[in-house]
């Protein structure tokens, strides 16, 4: 299943839904309510919000992996960053209390009409997740949207998921 999940992500992301998803993303009222944020630097063919980073009237953060611990670290474009054990893009500077973050835009290969998430399968996003108060989305192209991704006990499902 994830492979076909995979591959269709990478066939539909071609097509440039990555700024209509990032644009519909700057209209909600979480965004918009949001002064600190929490973006993942994507994989090579996952939705690329990255755009929203232009924006200079908002805190942006990305995570970064410790352990079994995902961590949130501050970032601005152009700070450096590393490379992880996942082949993902890290920041190196000071992770913050995650709770100081008001929107995390959580990674999906899709999610269910329920707001469960299907991610990569390292359970990172739930640990980090399960504690957290703030809001969370999803951004992902409305064919990504399947009835179930039929949850664990341990799923957290997402406050928001926005379509193209």
């Amino acid at each position: 299943m994830k492979n076909g999940l995979r591959n269709k992500l990478k066939n539909i992301c071609k097509s440039g839904c990555s700024r209509e998803l990032a644009e519909k993303l700057k209209n909600t009222e979480e965004y918009k309510n949001a002064a600190n944020i929490m973006l993942f630097y994507p994989l090579k063919n996952e939705v690329d919000l990255l755009s929203i980073m232009e924006d200079n009237t908002k805190n942006f953060y990305l995570p970064r992996i410790e352990g079994e611990n995902l961590l949130c670290c501050p970032y601005k474009q152009g700070d450096k960053l590393e490379i992880s054990c996942f082949k993902t893009f890290e920041p190196l500077t000071i992770p913050v209390d995650k709770n100081l973050i008001d929107l995390v835009i959580v990674p999906a290969l899709c999610c269910d009409r329920n707001n469960y998430r299907l991610g990569y399968g390292k359970g990172f996003y739930d640990r980090f997740l399960k504690d957290y108060r703030g809001k969370t989305a999803v951004c992902l192209p409305k064919e990504l949207i399947i009835d179930t991704v039929y949850p664990e006990s341990y799923d957290i499902p997402v406050d928001l998921v926005i379509t193209y």
